[in-house]
């Protein structure tokens, strides 16, 4: 009975150790995910942050060129 006992105890020591480390992967791998995500959404900003500062540039030579054909 004893040697039943320490086999259920190992086995469960086992399953333990092993949901651990697929519980690390996991993490690791949602981890990855959450930073290439934020990677993306940072470089999405900075083009929108490009093209409107590009779109203001343009707007602002658009209402000079407006205001110089009206003198």
């Amino acid at each position: 009975m004893k040697k039943v006992l320490i086999t259920f105890a190992a086995l469960a020591m086992i399953a333990s150790v092993t949901s651990c480390r697929e519980t690390e992967q996991k993490t690791e791998e949602a981890v990855e995910a959450a930073v290439e995500a934020t990677t993306e959404a940072v470089e999405e900003a900075g083009e929108a942050a490009e093209d409107a500062a590009d779109a203001t540039e343009e707007a602002a030579d658009a209402v000079e060129g407006h205001d110089a054909d009206a003198h």
